[in-house]
């Protein structure tokens, strides 16, 4: 089974065909957040420390930090600004950071401040991309999520997204990257534009799955873009995903529809042995709330003692 490894100073998460659904926090992300994005241009980061300890407490795997709070001259602002959230993320979480930017200096900036095995957000199709990206992340041996769309866009056509995954894989390869560590974005269309999106991302995840032996993720809430009611759509989409073979997803786990979702999907997916999670979460659980994850057990302990190992392979590769 393909296995992607990431981790914290502490934490090791593991997404793979195998392993519970990996739920990747979206909230530390000014995009489309005015008020986020004028406190840290400020130096304020109360809202990220809220976010960051509530998507943890609501059940994230990992958290995505993106920093991109202006489109003037990201190049000088947004490297520093990365450094500085995922240096003050990891103060206060222990679960492993997905670094988001499409500036390459901000995730070289994050890579050189982040602990563990991050991963990173991201690498699309086109060549000059690909030639910065990737021996960056080969650099930090970090796994990394490639979307699937190049220079000509994002084509509607799902056979022309799975060719250029397909090229990224390979591409990555020469430079020593290994398929487990590409997580494929899809891309999702938005349902209430495109009828077929539903049945065309799970039927590219399948293949995917099949003929690339890569794990995948998306942005789940574009399911339901323009549409009422959001939540409802993106909390039956999820559980299809998964078992179309969709191995994690950068969404929204203060959602509790969609966390109860997600959670309910790795039971009928029988990666929750004996429902153990499913219990320890909901059984005391009280309508109308978010619903706290189980406490760690012994084999978080490992996770959390071989994430110290991966950790030190990470810092070894600064």
């Amino acid at each position: 089974m393909t296995q992607t490894i990431v981790a914290s100073a502490t934490r090791t998460a593991i997404i793979g065909f195998d392993q519970p659904f990996c739920v990747i926090g979206e909230r530390i992300n000014p995009t489309g957040r005015k008020k986020l994005a004028a406190e840290m241009l400020a130096g304020n980061f109360d809202t990220v420390k809220k976010d960051a300890l509530a998507q943890v407490a609501a059940g994230a795997t990992m958290l995505d930090v993106n920093a991109g709070v202006t489109s003037i001259n990201p190049n000088e602002s947004e490297p520093p600004l990365m450094a500085a959230t995922i240096e003050l993320v990891q103060s206060l979480v222990d679960v492993p950071l997905c670094i988001d930017s499409s500036v390459p200096a901000a995730l070289a900036a994050g890579l050189a401040v982040c602990k563990g095995r991050p991963l990173v957000n991201s690498v699309t199709g086109e060549l000059d991309r690909l030639e910065v990206i990737l021996p960056l992340c080969k650099k930090y041996d970090v796994p990394v999520i490639a979307i699937s769309n190049d220079e000509t866009g994002i084509s509607e056509d799902p056979d022309v997204r799975f060719e250029v995954a397909k090229r990224i894989v390979e591409h990555a390869q020469d430079y020593g990257i290994k398929p487990c560590d590409i997580v494929v974005d899809p891309l999702v269309m938005p349902i209430g534009a495109m009828g077929t999106a539903g049945l065309q991302v799970f039927a590219l995840v399948r293949r995917l799955r099949e003929e690339l032996k890569v794990n995948t993720s998306c942005g789940a809430s574009n399911i339901s873009f323009g549409l009422p009611h959001r939540h409802g759509i993106n909390a039956a989409f999820l559980p299809m995903a998964m078992a179309a073979g969709m191995t994690s997803a950068i969404m929204n786990p203060c959602r509790p529809a969609e966390m109860e979702a997600v959670r309910a999907g790795n039971v009928l997916m029988g990666n929750d042995s004996n429902c153990q999670s499913w219990i320890a979460t909901y059984r005391d659980y009280v309508p109308g709330t978010v619903a706290a994850p189980p406490t760690p057990t012994a084999a978080g302990a490992g996770a959390r003692r071989r994430g110290g190992r991966a950790a030190r392979r990470g810092q070894a590769a600064e």
